[in-house]
């Protein structure tokens, strides 16, 4: 079976308009079948090319964005294709206003928004398109596109919660890095030549270091690329290697502190998510299908498809949770009261909104306790560097004075 792909096409819509687009699917032909079918002659039909993807600069936070804005307009009373153009003339970057404008006129040529959205699977996923398409069908759409928006707004909060845990700490040590390298390089050297001149033993501290320093000098070029050589391997191995990631997601959930906000995050993205799609009216069992993929962790993503079997079986949703031993206990309560009452949506939003402000007060307290970390990694790694070029010159001093 062929390997499905994204195709960039260009054709002519049931009133003889021009349209343009994107679809996924695994042969050229297929994807003229499948647009046939949704009343598209496709002129043109060609696999999209990595390096020239023209949507590339189009983010999580301006799909939320424009989510927002076309729940507010909506709920306004604006027309639906109106408040496209809106939105559109509003943004202030051209490849989210194209997009805009290419979703608007797919609407206006007859196909509804869902079918719109779908049409551009690297901005718009299946959980999107499918929330869309049951606000659609329930009449409540601008009801759906609020929920969407807030359902962005606050995945992507999240995710720039667990990105500043991580960009901070590795910012740091990249900077030290790069000084001790330039250190190494440019400064030690100026005191090797100065020591030439002294005639006396050296400290085996100095000697050490103008060691490195010799070292790096001849080999700095290597190092850099082996450095980058190993990064780049690791994330080429783990982007094709399932069982790598699993072994890593595992491994990362049993880290000191940062483990905690993983775990934290994942309870967190699955209350959110199964709150969103369930009050949505999509069947629980297919919500949880949604939900697996979003959790942003695979242990928790192999819990919630084992959740999703048994939830098929009959058995309640909360028992299922509690038989994966990786859910906190308050979760399990509260959708256990969620279930009893008929108000789970609520119960998992009170969870999520609970959980993702423990993932804001646990980063705050991992910079706060990063901070001295990687001072004093700093001072050990500069001050040393010094340190060794001085001491010479300190004992230089005390034999001049005696």
């Amino acid at each position: 079976m062929a390997e499905s792909a994204i195709f960039v096409w260009e054709g002519t819509d049931k009133q003889g308009r021009k349209t343009k687009g994107e679809i996924t699917s695994s042969t050229p032909a297929i994807a003229k079948a499948e647009l046939r079918r949704q009343g598209i002659v496709a002129k043109k039909v060609r696999k999209k090319g990595k390096g020239l993807s023209r949507g590339g600069s189009v983010k999580p936070a301006d799909i939320a964005l424009f989510t927002r804005q076309m729940a507010t307009m909506m709920r306004a009373g604006v027309p639906l294709v109106q408040s496209f153009d809106i939105v559109a003339d509003g943004s202030d970057k051209p490849k989210v206003a194209e997009l805009i404008r290419a979703v608007r006129n797919d609407v206006s040529g007859g196909n509804n928004f869902a079918t719109a959205l779908r049409r551009h699977p690297l901005q718009f996923d299946d959980l999107f398109c499918n929330l869309v398409d049951a606000g659609e069908q329930s009449g409540a759409l601008e009801t759906m596109l609020d929920r969407i928006a807030t359902y962005k707004e606050k995945t992507e909060s999240l995710k720039a919660k667990m990105r500043k845990a991580m960009i901070y700490p590795v910012a740091v040590l990249i900077v030290a890095f790069i000084v001790s390298g330039i250190l190494l390089i440019k400064v030690v050297p100026q005191f090797q030549d100065v020591f030439a001149g002294f005639g006396a033993d050296l400290p085996a501290f100095t000697l050490f270091i103008i060691g490195i320093s010799e070292f790096v000098q001849q080999w700095w070029l290597a190092i850099v690329l082996g450095v980058v050589g190993v990064i780049g391997g690791f994330l080429a191995i783990r982007k094709r290697s399932k069982t790598l990631r699993d072994k890593l997601d595992r491994m990362i959930l049993k880290v000191p502190v940062a483990g905690n906000i993983v775990k934290k995050s994942a309870v967190a993205r699955f209350a959110r998510t199964l709150s969103t799609t369930f009050a949505a009216g999509v069947p629980l069992v297919d919500a949880l299908t949604s939900v697996a993929g979003s959790t942003g962790n695979s242990v928790y993503s192999n819990a919630v498809l084992q959740i999703r079997d048994d939830v098929s079986t009959g058995q309640q949703l909360n028992f299922s949770m509690r038989n994966t031993r990786v859910f906190p206990n308050m979760v399990i309560q509260m959708v256990a009261i969620g279930e009893e009452a008929g108000a789970l949506d609520d119960m998992l939003d009170k969870s999520a909104n609970y959980y993702e402000e423990q993932v804001d007060n646990a980063v705050d307290g991992l910079t706060s306790l990063m901070e001295p970390i990687i001072m004093a990694v700093l001072g050990v790694l500069v001050g040393g560097l010094i340190i060794a070029m001085y001491l010479p010159i300190f004992q230089l001093g005390s034999v001049v004075g005696a």
